[in-house]
């Protein structure tokens, strides 16, 4: 079972989650598995007037009818499901110790190194707790509970006794908590006990614990100012040059990489923009393709074209068609090659007019899209032309030229007038 996490508001208040079901019959036998949750239950138990009812309170407890549990010094206290579909306020008294006992069970503790070790796995040495009668005895619990059940114990005071014996199979610190100390103040004694006593051993008294004075924590201070930011450079810097070695990643790949991070780290630092934050794996492929410094598709670039196309799902011919459209127009150039669109009435509708003065008289219009033999103009949602190109007989279009907002000046640039 893992060890319940208890919401702790103070040092002696702990709230632990409702435990789930225990597996196998909830009737069975050996309902702890530690000594000390044994010995718990059988304080309980050997008190008890009516066998049954401790039956009944075992299968409620195994079931999961009791809430979440609230230990105080003194005191256990959960809500427990009954046959009514109002839980009942269930509560198990017991008495604190005093300030002798626990000098004499913190002693004993600080007196042997194996028992502090033992507290810290979460076990309790038995010598450790007989020092101060830690354990209840027959008659030591005290149950009580809202329900109309006058039993000694109620079978729903029973099943919280044998859930806070879960409890403390997995944290023997509720059991000193119920007598009237938290863990972290049992350790912090522990503690100085600890070093007091190696300072006798030495000869020495022991350093002082540092402190702090409530009015000189509590005095208003002024912040410092921080210190001025390092100034920007003024661009991204150049990767090293990565050796090519045998089974180690290919260099170009990792300069390209290094070059792109610096780049968008500089953009980042100077603009507080992520240029490529909003691209999809296919639009970053192709922008990392595009910004390759080589022109044409030479070894090194067939090799990227063929990585950066096989891990989006794309052929190295549409990878490089795409590039095209990039360098012709970033991400609004790739959007025109991928994306047929019906242009609104207003620029389109002129484009042919212009075109058919200008001595292009043989465009034919397709959605956004005018086509002549060998030829094509795309109408961008940018409000720009963008230039395409084919062999003859063939629809293979290619980016080419420069857009522009005047589609005769994209179809020059496109032929190179």
């Amino acid at each position: 079972m893992t060890a319940p996490r208890a919401s702790r508001h103070d040092e002696r208040r702990r709230t632990f989650p409702a435990l789930p079901p225990r597996p196998g019959p909830a009737g069975g036998t050996d309902f702890a598995t530690s000594w000390w949750g044994n010995s718990w239950v059988e304080s309980m138990e050997d008190s008890a007037l009516d066998p049954a009812r401790l039956q009944r309170g075992r299968a409620y407890a195994g079931r999961g009818h009791v809430d979440a549990i609230t230990v105080t010094p003194g005191r256990v206290m959960a809500y427990v499901h009954g046959s009514r579909p109002r839980p009942y306020r269930t509560e198990i008294r017991l008495r604190t110790l005093g300030d002798d006992d626990w000098e004499d069970l913190l002693d004993a503790a600080a007196a042997r190194p194996d028992h502090i070790a033992a507290l810290l796995d979460k076990e309790m040495p038995h010598a450790l707790a007989a020092s101060a009668d830690l354990l209840p005895t027959a008659g030591d619990l005290t149950p009580d509970c809202s329900c109309p059940d006058d039993g000694y114990p109620c079978k729903h005071a029973a099943a919280l006794c044998y859930q806070t014996a879960r409890l403390l199979d997995e944290d023997p610190f509720v059991l000193f908590l119920m007598r009237g100390r938290g863990e972290h103040e049992i350790l912090a004694d522990l503690t100085r006990r600890n070093a007091t006593r190696s300072a006798a051993e030495r000869g020495t008294a022991p350093p002082p614990m540092p402190t702090v004075d409530a009015a000189t924590a509590m005095t208003p201070r002024t912040p410092r100012a921080l210190p001025l930011p390092f100034p920007l450079p003024a661009g991204p810097g150049r990767p090293p040059v990565y050796p090519h070695t045998p089974g180690a990643p290919d260099p170009l790949a990792l300069d390209l990489l290094a070059t792109e991070a610096a780049t968008r780290a500089h953009t980042f630092l100077t603009t507080g923009i992520d240029p490529v934050a909003g691209l999809t794996p296919w639009q970053d492929a192709v922008r990392l393709a595009a910004a390759h410094p080589g022109s044409g598709l030479t070894a090194s670039t067939r090799a990227l074209y063929r990585d950066l196309a096989a891990g989006t799902g794309h052929s190295p011919t549409d990878l490089a068609r795409a590039v095209a459209a990039w360098r012709q127009g970033g991400l609004a150039g790739l959007t025109v090659l991928e994306d047929a669109w019906d242009p609104p009435a207003g620029p389109f509708d002129r484009a042919r007019p212009a075109l058919v003065a200008a001595d292009f008289p043989h465009f034919r219009p397709w959605r956004n899209r005018l086509s002549a033999p060998s030829l094509q103009l795309r109408f961008g949602r940018d409000g720009l032309w963008y230039g395409y190109e084919s062999d003859r007989d063939r629809e293979d279009w290619w980016p080419r030229g420069t857009p522009d907002t005047d589609p005769v000046g994209a179809l020059t640039a496109l032929l190179g007038r």
